[in-house]
Parts: C-alpha cells; sequence; structure tokens
C-alpha cells in the first residue's frame, strides 16, 4: 500500500479522540475507524498491530505537542534569565492544555505504560528524549537551571497540567500565576 501520511494523520488524531474519550481500553482499530469515518478496516491497513497503532498516537502526540517554531524563536529572543524560563515555562503549559484530548491521551499513554511494558518502553524513549532535548535547549539558551531543575519543572508541570484536564483542587487559580511560583519555588 502506498503510503498516505495525511490519512495516517487523520487515522492518529481518531485514536487520540477514542483514547482521550474511552482510555486506552476503548482503543480499537474499529473505534479508530468509526471516529475517523473511514471505512472498517483503514486504520488495520496502516496501523496492522496494536503496538504499531499506539507507537503511531505517540508519534502523533509528541508532533501536535511540539513547540511552534516562530514561538520558539520569539522565547529564544529574550535575553537568557528567570523571565525568560518562566516564559517558556508558559507556554509549555498553554500548549498542554491548548487541546485537551491530546493531553488527556498523553497522560493515557502514560497511565498505559505503567500496565504494559512494550508501551512502557516506548514512553520511555520519548520521554528520555524530550529530557534531554529541554536540558540541551536550556543549556544552549543560556537558560538557568540544569537537568535536576528541568525534572523538578517535568513534575511540576505535570500535575498543573494533570490537574486542569481533570477534576481541579483549583479551578480559578491564575496559571500564570502557578508557573511564576513554581519558578520562583524551583529555581535556585
Amino acid at each position: 500500500m502506498v503510503r498516505n501520511d495525511t490519512r495516517r494523520d487523520v487515522l492518529a488524531d481518531a485514536g487520540i479522540a477514542v483514547l482521550a474519550r474511552d482510555g486506552s481500553r476503548g482503543l480499537t482499530h474499529r473505534a479508530v475507524d468509526r471516529e475517523s469515518g473511514l471505512p472498517t478496516g483503514t486504520a488495520s491497513n496502516y496501523f496492522r498491530s496494536r503496538a504499531e497503532l499506539v507507537e503511531g498516537l505517540l508519534q502523533r502526540i509528541v508532533a501536535r505537542l511540539t513547540p511552534d517554531e516562530t514561538v520558539l524563536a520569539e522565547l529564544g529572543a529574550l535575553p537568557p534569565g528567570r523571565d525568560s524560563f518562566t516564559r517558556h515555562l508558559r507556554d509549555i503549559v498553554r500548549r498542554m492544555l491548548a487541546d485537551r484530548d491530546v493531553t488527556l491521551a498523553w497522560f493515557e499513554m502514560r497511565l498505559e505504560a505503567a500496565r504494559r511494558p512494550e508501551v512502557a518502553s516506548l514512553m520511555h524513549e520519548t520521554l528520555l528524549a524530550g529530557f534531554r532535548g529541554d536540558v540541551a535547549y536550556n543549556e544552549a539558551a543560556g537558560l538557568p537551571g540544569g537537568a535536576r531543575e528541568i525534572a523538578l519543572f517535568h513534575y511540576a508541570v505535570d500535575g498543573l497540567v494533570l490537574d486542569r484536564v481533570t477534576v481541579s483542587i483549583d479551578p480559578d487559580a491564575d496559571l500564570d500565576q502557578v508557573v511564576d511560583d513554581l519558578v520562583a519555588g524551583l529555581l535556585p
């Protein structure tokens, strides 16, 4: 079959919607076909197994969460320091909250990884690559904080985002203020 990247993305986006709505138990090739509106069997033509489907969804989630190059260039033009770091962090939170389905699917994949070793392996590779990229970017941009601080921010942002896409302990809290407080508390 000729590879059609647009159709593959449509299927992966449909899979993300299924994963966000129904969780990993609801994620089947047939559910993806229904969600995409494509003929039955289309998803299995592009993703031969559940493992391939999960890998395709994970790749699509990462692609959809990737920072906009224009925004990165604007942020990169700021003088290095706490303010620039705070703005970077705010952008991450904004991207994670901009598309609830993608973020819910991301967390669902992480939960699936806790139960399935093959998903854990994929997720670990993805998380480690992202973490290494974040550390390298931080160093190249001259931003404060090293690997330990970046890890602490990942922990904190994951908690903040999970709180916002599920049942929030404080739905009225100002996100920019929360990010400011996190930076003040975690950066030496």
